[in-house]
């Protein structure tokens, strides 16, 4: 909800007129607002009176809301743009509650030493506030009353750059002005031809909220056509309901060995049929005794013997496991292992 707070420490700078005409242009835009006033003497409240006993068909209808200083962060539903009208002389923790609120703030001033003096403090104290720091609450300063038969405008131009602040423009000093809110009205209320002057004045105003009022819509991504065609060659993509395994892999996800292990060929063979069977005797009688292998250098080798699948003590079969080491170490390795396992 866009809110644009109308903020002056100093009275009679044109704070009720600032936000009366800027409620009732976004009113003609046929944006919903609501016209807040905190002041204690309730300039607004008594201008939404006056423009409602008119009853004027052209007029659009404008909400009145009475703030009360101390809640002032209450805004009645239904509200989709706020101006606010905020008191004279509002500082520390109440200027603190409405820049928490307020997604624009704007300082209208004439041109005199008071007004500027008072715009200076406040818009000090607004710096140091995080949300105005961060750019996420916009400041700026709008001349009022301005003689054109004076340099007033462009004094005060010089003075906003000097304290970097944003100059929208300024309003000249008119008796339209107080004709149209003896009436409840505003120069958007009236036939532009007679007020030509004054709406050129309100351009580069209108043109700094405008964006905040009427934010650009975003533009959606177009979606691609898809032809008859491709819709009926177009398969929907079947997600998986559980995880997919490799082929050849058990339910824990394990995956299976390739190729027999070595182990396992020793398992089958001493299992076969027949591998523990003792040899014949005339088989061992008849076999020849092997011939020793000599060598280069004159030593003679044992030549290796050929043993058949017999039954193995579990001493031999830890060695087998651990690379033929010896008993004792392949007993302790095996101890370590079950330990690490248990």
């Amino acid at each position: 909800m866009p809110v644009i707070a109308i903020v002056n420490r100093k009275g009679g700078s044109g704070k009720s007129t600032l936000a009366t005409h800027l409620a009732s242009w976004c009113a003609h835009q046929g944006l919903p607002v609501l016209l807040g006033d905190a002041d204690f003497q309730q300039s607004s409240h008594a201008w939404l009176r006056q423009r409602d006993q008119q009853r004027l068909v052209q007029a659009p209808k404008i909400a009145g809301w009475s703030v009360d200083p101390r809640n002032i962060l209450r805004t009645p539903p239904g509200v989709t743009h706020v101006v606010l009208d905020t008191p004279g002389g509002l500082k520390g923790y109440d200027l603190l509650r409405v820049v928490m609120l307020a997604d624009m703030v704007l300082m209208p001033l004439c041109h005199s030493l008071f007004d500027r003096e008072s715009a200076a403090e406040c818009y000090t104290e607004l710096l140091a506030h995080p949300r105005v720091a961060r750019g996420r609450c916009k400041v700026a300063a709008v001349g009022m009353r301005i003689d054109s038969r004076t340099k007033g405008d462009v004094s005060l131009r010089q003075w906003a750059d000097n304290l970097q602040l944003p100059f929208l423009g300024a309003l000249r000093e008119t008796q339209t002005y107080v004709k149209c809110l003896e009436h409840g009205l505003t120069v958007f209320d009236m036939p532009a031809a007679k007020v030509e002057a004054d709406l050129a004045q309100w351009r580069p105003i209108l043109d700094f909220v405008l964006p905040l009022l009427q934010p650009a819509p975003v533009e959606a991504e177009p979606k691609p056509v898809l032809k008859a065609q491709d819709k009926l060659m177009a398969k929907p993509v079947q997600k998986p309901s559980r995880p997919v395994l490799p082929p050849g892999s058990l339910p824990s996800g394990n995956l299976r060995p390739v190729a027999v292990s070595a182990e396992a060929e020793l398992i089958a063979a001493r299992t076969a049929p027949g591998a523990l069977d003792p040899l014949p005797e005339v088989a061992v009688a008849q076999a020849a005794p092997p011939e020793p292998v000599a060598h280069a250098n004159g030593t003679v080798a044992e030549t290796p013997k050929i043993h058949r699948l017999v039954p193995v003590s579990p001493a031999e079969e830890l060695d087998s496991h651990f690379g033929g080491l010896t008993t004792r170490i392949g007993r302790w390795l095996e101890s370590l292992s079950v330990k690490r396992a248990r």
